[in-house]
């Protein structure tokens, strides 16, 4: 398959736009954490509403994936972008209409979390269809630049948007995000064609199952989902700690500011890997980054309440998470065949991500039912309240304690099992 022999221009287009919808998406999901928590307080409810999107994401993506190989990608992306927006303008009526109730939240994002089963992949291949090869690792770390700078900028923006011009403002740049990558992806963007008249026969089942087939007979990029599976076990249980941590304390604002410090890392850690020189071992790679990441962060989380160390955690933390996306998704883009990709990314998408809605879960009610009870029966004397602090948020620093060490043992058990694989640079160009 050839593909897009103009540079990357059509690359920067959709690129730029795409991220400015999801800078709007990730802005409304941030406002909607904060009227949720303030409704609440509890961090298993705030975690329910993103296991409300991933559910779906997971259970679905493996379907999803077929039915992105069998249609036009472009067609798919514009249907599933524009049916998700008219969930956003749901939440804005019920909102202005004093209608809207926790299940609303809980619906609409399953509802959303359905169309971006759909959309993902077919946005993963229309990337790689406007992209030439030999700029895989730079787009995908321009790719992670944005995401990174999108986790700087919507906890700040959302915040403070939240905060002056309420709910309704965080709406409106959403769906104005919306409408610009809408029209430009819409008019600008032309994607070729890869489908072939032999998928077009088969059912979705039959195509499901040749994703699955594709993993199982390549263990290499499958152990890496397997691990990174257990490394989103790990952070999303973070996601659903670190507001019940931050917010008690010091409020909406700080949590604002701590969150976006892993965007800074991460821009800073995207920046790394558009620009470093091609490593000698891909797989190795993955795995220091992520012992590294979760050997850090969630110890100086759990040992200090002052804001400035929690921001270093943070960065730490992060820095070199799109290091490991760019090395896993060079590695993806160059195993897999194109016309097996949706199939297989969505493959990839349920076995990598179905652990995060668990660990969202798990994480909001070990902090709610076992470890802030746990706490407040100490004494604010003890040991433990020397270590973790006391009142509210003391159990989810004690929550961040048990995430370190489970992290750290994980990464070193696994990491025996991903030794054995290599991807060096050799391999990648012969693929």
């Amino acid at each position: 398959m050839k593909h897009v022999e103009n540079g990357l221009k059509n690359f920067y287009v959709l690129w730029i736009t795409q991220s400015l919808s999801q800078l709007g998406s990730a802005m409304t999901g941030f406002a909607l954490t904060l009227w949720l928590y303030e409704k609440t307080g509890s961090a298993l409810s705030t975690a329910a509403l993103t296991i409300c999107t991933y559910a779906p994401y997971v259970i679905m993506s493996i379907f999803a994936g077929a039915i992105s190989d069998k249609f036009d990608k472009k067609k798919t992306m514009l249907v599933c972008d524009a049916v998700a927006a008219l969930g956003t303008v749901l939440v804005l009526v019920l909102y202005k209409t004093d209608l809207l109730s926790v299940w609303h939240l809980y619906a609409v994002n399953a509802f959303s979390g359905i169309m971006n089963t759909v959309q993902q992949p077919a946005s993963e291949v229309a990337y790689t269809l406007v992209t030439p090869k030999n700029f895989y690792q730079k787009t995908s770390g321009l790719q992670s630049l944005s995401r990174s700078l999108i986790s700087i900028g919507n906890p700040l923006l959302a915040s403070a948007l939240y905060g002056l011009a309420g709910f309704e403002a965080v709406i409106a740049v959403d769906l104005s995000s919306f409408a610009v990558a809408f029209a430009a992806l819409l008019f600008f963007i032309k994607l070729p064609e890869i489908s072939s008249e032999l998928d077009s026969e088969k059912n979705v089942l039959n195509l499901a199952k040749e994703g699955l087939r594709f993993l199982r007979d390549n263990p290499m990029p499958l152990n890496i989902i397997f691990f990174m599976s257990g490394v989103n076990l790990i952070s999303s249980a973070f996601n659903a700690t670190l507001p019940a941590q931050v917010i008690p304390r010091y409020g909406n604002a700080m949590l604002g500011i701590v969150t976006s410090c892993s965007g800074i890392a991460m821009a800073a850690g995207s920046i790394i890997a558009t620009f470093m020189p091609k490593p000698k071992d891909r797989v190795r790679v993955i795995f220091l980054t992520m012992l590294f990441s979760l050997g850090t962060e969630n110890f100086l989380l759990a040992f200090s309440r002052n804001p400035v160390v929690w921001c270093l955690a943070q960065i730490l933390g992060w820095i070199f998470v799109p290091v490991m996306g760019a090395n896993q998704n060079v590695i993806m883009r160059n195993v897999v065949p194109l016309e097996l990709q949706g199939r297989v990314y969505a493959c990839r998408n349920t076995l990598q991500f179905f652990t995060i809605p668990i660990g969202l879960a798990l994480g909001g009610f070990m902090v709610d039912n076992v470890c802030e009870p746990f706490m407040a029966a100490k004494s604010s004397g003890g040991i433990l309240a020397g270590l973790f602090g006391s009142g509210k948020g003391s159990g989810a620093a004690l929550m961040m304690f048990i995430l370190g060490v489970t992290g750290t043992v994980f990464c070193l058990v696994f990491g025996t099992r991903l030794r054995k694989y290599k991807y060096t640079e050799k391999a990648e160009e012969e693929s």
